[in-house]
């Protein structure tokens, strides 16, 4: 039988790529298909047993990145044609669907392109003005195919409780809730060093500013950032030689589960998070989270056992205090809670719950 795993591209070691590799783990005989893997990710690609095809060829490695996966899958996909199952992930993998004309269509929905529906508008707005009407335009085009494409599904899967409102929200849609995999098992408490920790990824929705300016107001607590991004050298400038905050950039996987083991807490503040796997890993290691009250985070985080959860938007003072409070908080007792939440994420969950719908 012919299977297909098929996923945007692997850019990034990020929580989409990790669950593509995971499922292509747990099934050998689905092929995993991209459109192509980016330098980026190669550590990643490295540690995983996952077979990984990229798509790409020809005139269209010219393309930028959305654009080229977008024909990929359109258009060169053609092996779909007889497929048994393909399960279809991302936002444009699913353009493949129109090159498979029999067996069944699943479809694992992370989040909705959210450029194009709720985040829409400052979306546009980051645009200088003679380009806002050229990208209204691709909006309204890309709507169409997206829409059109998850619609020939004959199940769709969400990542999370937060995902399913918002799919059906914006496109009418429901789904069954699969939470994703988190490799808790990697995860352990190692010691108490004394250091909060953050993870999210430096892009201004991730809110890691809020962080930097409430730990310049703490100069007896640590803080140590672990991750990279576009807001990088924006919020080092922020911190300026403040010697409680420390940049690390992007870690391994082995460096990023040291940190995580050895740290008093992990501090995370997206806006509406899709689900946020760093919360989970987390908690797995047996630290408490500091996250705010929206999106997947109220999905995991349980106030007052795992953690606490600031009211959106969170401030500066607010996130102050949870530090405080946090410290006379932490302790074995809240680290076997943490652990016990997390299991309830693991890898072994979502493989299960997947192998039931998939078989």
């Amino acid at each position: 039988m012919k299977n297909y795993l098929l996923y945007d591209f692997i850019q990034v070691a990020g929580g989409a790529e990790r669950v593509t590799l995971t499922l292509a783990e747990a099934f050998p005989d689905f092929q995993t298909l991209v459109s192509r893997s980016y330098p980026d990710a190669q550590p990643l690609l490295d540690a995983s047993s996952a077979q990984v095809q990229e798509l790409r060829g020809g005139w269209s490695v010219c393309l930028p990145r959305i654009w080229e996966s977008m024909w990929c899958f359109r258009f060169r996909a053609g092996r779909l044609h007889d497929a048994h199952t393909v399960l279809y992930s991302g936002f444009y993998a699913p353009l493949a669907v129109y090159q498979q004309r029999s067996g069944r269509r699943f479809y694992y929905c992370h989040t909705i392109p959210r450029f194009a529906y709720d985040l829409y508008d400052s979306t546009l707005a980051g645009f200088p003005w003679w380009l806002r009407p050229f990208y209204a335009i691709f909006v309204r085009w890309f709507r169409k195919q997206y829409e059109a494409a998850i619609g020939r599904m004959d199940r769709i899967f969400v990542n999370s409780e937060n995902v399913r409102a918002r799919l059906q929200r914006y496109i009418g849609l429901d789904a069954e809730v699969v939470y994703p995999p988190v490799a808790t098992q990697h995860f352990r408490f190692l010691a108490d060093e004394g250091y909060y920790l953050s993870t999210a990824r430096l892009v201004p929705n991730k809110r890691v500013d809020v962080i930097v300016r409430a730990f310049l107001q703490m100069p007896e607590r640590s803080l140590v950032v672990l991750s990279g991004g576009p807001e990088l050298e924006r919020l080092k400038a922020i911190a300026g030689v403040a010697p409680n905050i420390r940049f690390t950039g992007w870690q391994a996987d082995d460096a990023l589960r040291r940190w995580v083991g050895n740290a008093r807490c992990v501090i995370y503040l997206p806006v509406d998070e899709d689900f946020g796997m760093s919360p989970v890993e987390a908690m797995a290691a047996g630290k408490p989270v500091i996250g705010v009250a929206e999106g997947g985070l109220l999905e995991t985080v349980v106030p007052a056992e795992t953690g606490l959860l600031l009211n959106p938007p969170p401030s500066i003072e607010a996130l102050i205090d949870a530090v405080e409070e946090m410290e006379i908080s932490v302790g074995p007792t809240l680290s076997e809670l943490c652990r016990r939440r997390a299991v309830l994420f693991s890898e072994k969950q979502f493989i299960q719950s997947m192998k039931k719908h998939l078989r």
